[in-house]
């Protein structure tokens, strides 16, 4: 069988080297073009490119994939590397195109797309994120049949993965990873066989997982202490959660909720500040951050962030949402 690639980040290079284990021939790579990163803002890789160079495998990097788009020379270039590719089957992993109806269309078997949600929860950009901080139980991958619409199509297989109380999105984007990386492997031994079955997504249970936007991580300290802790741990490795005290960015990067009662304090006031953490009322109990970072500064756990910002009960974060 072979397979066409398309994926960018880190959990799309997991699918593809599981892939290349499995003995899959991967004739062409689709991904994104290379992205300034690092201090030095220099152009790199992609996780997907980087692996596909190391194996030999051809790279394509179109900016977009419709004929009659911004790049359409971009788009008509792709489409005879795809042709040249002959490929049985292409499969999807966070690629970050849409996939125009002459690309779903070009391999025999289609595009199958792997998902890290149970669809139909969570279509969309985000969904390891969203559900982290809708604070759901489970989660999974789903692989899908891609059709026109967004994570819309036919289901083919689906596992799931529990979500433990304190995972972050780093964590558990690994072990989604892996468990789609397998899932894959798996759909394309059955598809080889025809024992794979499409089952359509219920009508019922759509939620769609919107891209995480910046300014998202300002805290709301008017929200439940609960709430800001599933958005820290949603929000871990990156955005993180910002707030603001004398005109200073602070990140929060660990916190837990307080069985505490925050009393008459005003939401983002300290109650108190030690080597055990930083106790701050919100809109409905008592949320301690553990570990923060100054501006230009390094992560570090709140013993020894107070020993170069100090701070007394009373003071209010700041930063708090319209």
């Amino acid at each position: 069988m072979r397979v066409v690639f398309a994926g960018t980040p880190e959990f799309a290079r997991v699918a593809l080297e599981r892939l290349h284990a499995a003995g899959f021939a991967v004739p062409l790579v689709l991904t994104q073009p290379d992205r300034p990163a690092g201090r030095g803002m220099k152009l790199q890789a992609s996780p997907v490119k980087q692996f596909a160079l190391a194996q030999g495998i051809e790279v394509a990097q179109p900016r977009s994939l419709r004929l009659d788009g911004k790049f359409p020379d971009d788009a008509a270039t792709a489409r005879q590397a795809l042709l040249a590719a002959r490929p049985d089957v292409m499969v999807v992993a966070a690629y970050g195109l849409i996939l125009p109806q002459w690309v779903l269309d070009l391999p025999r078997l289609g595009c199958l797309n792997i998902h890290a949600s149970l669809l139909p929860r969570w279509r969309g950009a985000a969904p390891i994120h969203r559900a982290i901080e809708a604070g759901d139980a489970e989660t999974g991958v789903t692989i899908m049949q891609m059709d026109a619409g967004l994570d819309t199509g036919d289901m083919l297989l689906a596992e799931s993965l529990s979500i433990g109380a304190t995972d972050t999105t780093g964590g558990l984007h690994d072990r989604l990873a892996d468990l789609g990386g397998r899932m894959i492997v798996e759909a394309l031994e059955l598809a080889s066989c025809g024992g794979l079955r499409p089952v359509p997504q219920p009508a019922e249970g759509v939620t769609y997982a919107a891209k995480i936007e910046k300014a998202e991580s300002l805290i709301d300290w008017r929200r439940p202490a609960a709430e800001i802790e599933r958005r820290a741990r949603a929000f871990s490795p990156a955005p993180g959660l910002v707030t603001e005290l004398a005109g200073e960015a602070v990140k929060v990067w660990r916190v837990a909720v307080d069985s505490a009662d925050g009393g008459i304090a005003a939401p983002g006031q300290i109650l108190s500040a030690g080597a055990q953490g930083i106790r701050v009322a919100t809109g409905d109990g008592v949320l301690t951050l553990l570990e923060l970072q100054r501006a230009g500064g390094k992560r570090l756990p709140a013993r020894e962030f107070l020993q170069g910002f100090a701070l007394t009960p009373g003071q209010v974060f700041g930063a708090q949402t319209a």
